[in-house]
């Protein structure tokens, strides 16, 4: 999650108004997404949020479950700004954004435990060091009963779709860190943190949602 300075935050153009940043991708995948969220987040939930980008996912989130709470965080300065105007639209339930960097283990030291986890469309585009760091956050500060989100596209063997192994592709080419991550991987990292594969669930364009639950009771 960490990048030099003047480099992309996002593999998109984005527009703006004033502070509100708009993400082509998230007007396509929102509604979707807050979905499987509405479904999937236990009663009245705590909701980290890492890597939460323009903000939108967040607001549609809360608009679909209204009894949770909803924690963004973001290095981009710009992007936290993002989310802090739309969650003027939230009526409270959007914190301010927290400049959570996870390759900076200082910026998630003195969080509170929380009872979701949520991270969409960034394990492809940071470091495995980042996701790594995301499963060890889930493996100490999930709450009893709680569960852990990722959303994006993932490599699953010969049922790989071919538009995942182009962009897998893509990305490599801009960065040789960045990547698809295959998703017998990234299974196996959260386990190693004591979070096993509750709900694999197909979204649009080849995406995944991922939903991990503890493996043995907190």
């Amino acid at each position: 999650m960490s990048k030099p300075p003047g480099s992309p935050i996002a593999l998109e153009q984005r527009t703006a108004t004033d502070d509100r940043l708009h993400s082509p991708s998230a007007a396509r995948n929102r509604d979707a997404i807050a979905a499987v969220l509405a479904d999937v987040l236990p009663p009245d939930a705590e909701v980290l949020e890492i890597g939460s980008g323009t903000g939108e996912h967040a607001l549609a989130a809360c608009r679909a479950r209204p009894d949770i709470r909803w924690q963004p965080s973001d290095p981009d300065p710009a992007s936290r700004a993002s989310q802090a105007a739309w969650a003027s639209e939230a009526d409270g339930a959007i914190r301010p954004p927290l400049a959570i960097d996870l390759m900076d283990p200082q910026t998630v030291a003195d969080l509170a435990p929380f009872d979701a986890l949520v991270c969409m469309n960034v394990i492809h585009i940071s470091p495995w060091g980042v996701a790594e760091a995301l499963a060890a956050l889930a493996g100490r500060a999930l709450r009893p009963g709680g569960c852990v989100m990722l959303y994006g596209p993932f490599m699953d063997g010969e049922a790989t779709a071919p538009s995942n192994r182009q962009f897998d592709a893509s990305l490599k080419a801009r960065n040789p860190a960045w990547g698809v991550r295959a998703l017998d991987d990234v299974v196996a990292l959260m386990a190693g943190h004591g979070l096993a594969l509750d709900q694999q669930i197909a979204m649009p364009a080849n995406n995944l949602s991922l939903v991990f639950k503890p493996s043995e009771p907190r």
